[in-house]
C-alpha cells in the first residue's frame, strides 16, 4: 500500500498558503483546458510538470487557477521538501512523512503529495508553461 494513501488525513487547523494546484485524471485535463483559456501573460505566471493523467502547476497563491476537483498544495515548515494538501494534515509527524517519502522517491525533491491517488509527483523539473506543450499533453490524455 502506498504511504500517502495509507495515512489518515484530517482537516488542518490553519490551511497552508497555496503554492501549487494539482489535478489527476479528468480533473487534470479540466485544469489544463482551464489554463489554456488564459492569455499568454497569465500563462507565463505558472510553471508546471505533467505525466500520464497528472498535472501540477506552481505559482503565486493569488494567481493559481481553479478548476472543478483540483487540490491546492502548500509547504508545511516541518516538511519543506513536500507540497502537502493545503487543508489536510497527515496523521503522522510531517518530518517523518517527509523522510519516508523522500527516501521512497530516491531523494528527489520537492515532491507534491496527492493523497487521493497516492501519487508523489516530483516538481523540481517544473518548467514555464508552454501553450503548445500543454495542448500536446491534453491530446495525449484524451481517450482514442
Amino acid at each position: 500500500m502506498d504511504t500517502a494513501t495509507a495515512l489518515l488525513w484530517s482537516p488542518r487547523a490553519e490551511p497552508l498558503p497555496a503554492l501549487a494546484v494539482a489535478g489527476v485524471g479528468p480533473v487534470a485535463l479540466g485544469l489544463a483546458r482551464r489554463v489554456l483559456r488564459e492569455d499568454d501573460t497569465r500563462l507565463g505566471l505558472w510553471r508546471g510538470v505533467a505525466g500520464a493523467g497528472v498535472l501540477v502547476l506552481l505559482g503565486d497563491p493569488d494567481t493559481l487557477p481553479w478548476a472543478e476537483g483540483v487540490l491546492y498544495l502548500g509547504r508545511d515548515a516541518r516538511a519543506p521538501a513536500l507540497l502537502l494538501p493545503c487543508t489536510l494534515a497527515p496523521d503522522v509527524a510531517p518530518a517523518l512523512l517527509e523522510r519516508a517519502l523522500v527516501s521512497r522517491a530516491g531523494g528527489t525533491t520537492p515532491l507534491a503529495v496527492l493523497p487521493r491517488s497516492g501519487q508523489l509527483v516530483p516538481v523540481g523539473p517544473a518548467r514555464p508553461l508552454s501553450r503548445e506543450a500543454l495542448r500536446a499533453w491534453c491530446a495525449r490524455q484524451e481517450p482514442p
